[in-house]
């Protein structure tokens, strides 16, 4: 097993029992006086990488090389951690449903590398021109395991319980994507400015959850004011 592999099944049981515990179903309802939380994610520890070895499809997935476990900027703000308020019972509504999200394969890798879902569909894409062998697990349990081998290939899924989705490709080991399902509507994802923004939430004490697939999640208590915004700065810890 390698330090990749065994970081990413460390982190994989922490998510996976953070994002799946039972929670009340989330029901719509009016806000009067949301108030909205802002911040950032940053993280001040080492940041090691990985070797990426491709060992097949070179033309298409690269050369080997070294990729940070983290990503993270000169001012050490995070790139695609997940944030989510948790436990909430009733809130603004879902947003508008649209396009279906997806899971892209792209030069061996996923785009995106993480994303946050309502339960429901996601579309499984392959954008290369050779097999991906996309499989996604709630845990150590299959939640689908699609051959793709044609290029503009795309099949639907149905992830129908929130959780965390962890992603690889049997054919192309070092790939690796995260999908977190979620419960209600109070979720972000961050840019590369680390920084996340949620809305319209009820006046009230909130649990808020950030999560790395490297570094697990962290707990965050936050008060939410009527009619004001709480700003945040939230430091992931290894």
């Amino acid at each position: 097993m390698t330090i990749r592999e065994l970081i990413s099944g460390l982190a994989v049981i922490a998510v996976v029992a953070m994002m799946s515990a039972p929670a009340q179903a989330y029901e719509v309802g009016p806000v009067t006086g949301g108030g909205t939380i802002e911040g950032t994610i940053v993280y001040r520890g080492d940041v090691p990488t990985t070797k990426i070895i491709p060992t097949k499809d070179i033309e298409v997935c690269g050369e080997p090389r070294e990729e940070p476990l983290i990503e993270v900027g000169s001012d050490q703000a995070v790139l695609n951690a997940a944030v989510q308020l948790v436990d909430v019972a009733q809130g603004k509504a879902w947003p508008e449903p649209g396009k279906p999200p997806e899971l892209n394969n792209l030069k061996c890798r996923f785009e995106p590398a993480v994303q946050m879902i309502p339960a429901g569909s996601l579309e499984v894409v392959n954008s290369d021109p050779m097999l991906h062998n996309t499989h996604g697990y709630y845990g150590k349990r299959t939640a689908f395991n699609l051959a793709l081998p044609n290029k503009g290939q795309r099949i639907p899924v149905e992830l129908k319980r929130a959780g965390t989705v962890r992603v690889d490709c049997d054919a192309h080991g070092w790939m690796e994507g995260w999908v977190y399902v979620v419960d209600n509507p109070y979720y972000a994802v961050t840019g590369v400015d680390g920084k996340f923004s949620i809305t319209d939430v009820p006046p009230g004490d909130y649990k808020l959850v950030a999560i790395h697939p490297f570094t697990g999640p962290i707990e965050q208590p936050v008060t939410v004011e009527e009619n004001k915004a709480t700003s945040l700065t939230i430091e992931l810890k290894k």
